[in-house]
């Protein structure tokens, strides 16, 4: 005879079984939509926030994006990326990747290649600067976002119309004496590989033939741009605290009014604004100095690319979200309310950009032949090599100098003496 007492328990554990199961389907039913972490630098204004629910909302419930945020110093931001990528975190979908990333992630297999359904909108109306940012190796590697390149920023109460190259500023410096300084990044870190960069490909070199991994740095444009560091460096004009200096230590400094000329990113534009408007209308803008007057001045270019983590579980729909992240919707509000310069070319003929950028157009033909640092993936030891070589800038010797660039360069290549 079968036991009734059995046949309750039973059936009240079957019972059980069916409500568990039941709770466990609702459970999962709450956690069918993705989530999508974007790890991108903590952005102040709201901007990203804005542009992740957005475009969460229109995804119809196809996913959802999580805003990670990462430190504002772009070292921590790639110690922590490299970090979590090199161990395979899931975690991470989108990534908020600095322009010079993309060879490093790419070449150590963390980020994934767009492919031809996605690469047609990521390219659309890009500048060519900022697309040229995400190739490597002949594929694309990300979608431009933002964009940023350095001005030449100076008072238009002292001075009736802006030098056109370094050797003038510096003279027009000196003439006006303690309120001439000309306020710049001389501190031995990216800011400074960005300035010798940017003279260097001013004077028409390159340090790196990236396509084959070696050494350019001819003798000429680079004993040039040496030359011109050491002449600013070593100036009266120069800031007693230049060695020290980065992008932020320089806009202070010039807010104070003590400086007439500034080499710095857009950001100095509603921070004199918002601390200083009394000197705003006082403040003008042009191009980067140059070397000669025959040719404009290039300068590096800056910003931040949205890559796609080859260790996202969802890697299709990041594609997807990666896309309307930099929609020129939403490079608008970046633009408007973050302060930080779209790479669609559209949008520097749009009213509201305009608005927040009088610069512009000066801005859009900066970016339009912007240069690109070492697409490599030692470009972080190239960099080192540089900044570490160079400074103080008022020590370089060009002679000796650009024996020791190549030097240390070649070695940063061959992985010997890391630094």
């Amino acid at each position: 005879m079968i036991d009734i007492r059995i046949c309750l328990i039973s059936t009240l554990c079957i019972i059980g079984l069916i409500i568990l199961t039941g709770c466990n389907d609702q459970k999962k039913g709450k956690e069918v939509t993705p989530t999508l972490s974007w790890y991108v630098f903590n952005e102040p204004s709201g901007a990203f926030a804005i542009a992740a629910r957005n475009c969460s909302e229109n995804s119809q419930n196809t996913y959802q994006i999580k805003l990670v945020p990462l430190p504002a110093d772009a070292d921590r931001q790639r110690e922590q990326l490299v970090r979590r990528l090199a161990a395979g975190d899931p975690s991470i979908d989108i990534i908020g990747m600095d322009v010079i990333w993309t060879a490093e992630f790419a070449q150590a297999g963390w980020i994934l290649p767009w492919r031809r359904e996605t690469m047609k909108e990521a390219k659309a109306d890009r500048l060519a600067a900022p697309l040229q940012s995400v190739m490597y190796r002949d594929e694309m590697w990300g979608i431009p976002y933002t964009a940023n390149a350095q001005l030449l920023w100076y008072r238009t109460d002292r001075i009736e119309e802006a030098p056109a190259t370094w050797d003038e500023m510096i003279h027009l410096a000196e003439t006006l004496g303690e309120s001439g300084t000309i306020q710049a990044q001389g501190e031995r870190y990216e800011g400074l590989t960005a300035f010798f960069i940017s003279l260097l490909a001013t004077a028409g070199g390159s340090v790196l033939d990236t396509h084959n991994e070696r050494i350019l740095l001819a003798q000429q444009p680079t004993m040039q741009a040496l030359s011109t560091m050491a002449h600013f460096a070593n100036s009266p004009a120069a800031d007693r605290t230049l060695s020290t200096a980065r992008e932020d230590q320089a806009r202070l400094a010039f807010e104070t009014g003590n400086s007439s000329f500034m080499v710095n990113y857009t950001f100095v534009w509603s921070s004199i604004q918002q601390n200083v408007p009394e000197i705003a209308p006082h403040i003008g803008w042009a191009r980067w100095p140059s070397l000669s007057t025959d040719k404009p001045g290039r300068t590096t270019i800056g910003g931040i690319n949205l890559a796609v983590s080859a260790h996202s579980r969802y890697a299709q729909l990041a594609f997807q979200a990666a896309v309307c992240l930099a929609s020129e919707k939403h490079q608008r509000i970046a633009a408007t309310l973050g302060g930080l310069p779209p790479t669609i070319t559209a949008l520097y003929d749009d009213t509201e950009i305009r608005e927040t950028f009088p610069f512009a157009d000066v801005l859009r033909a900066t970016l339009r032949d912007a240069v690109q640092r070492p697409q490599t993936p030692l470009y972080n030891d190239v960099s080192l090599a540089i900044s570490r070589t160079l400074h103080p800038m008022r020590d370089i010797e060009p002679d000796k100098d650009y024996i020791r660039l190549r030097d240390a360069i070649s070695r940063a290549l061959n992985s010997k003496g890391l630094l």
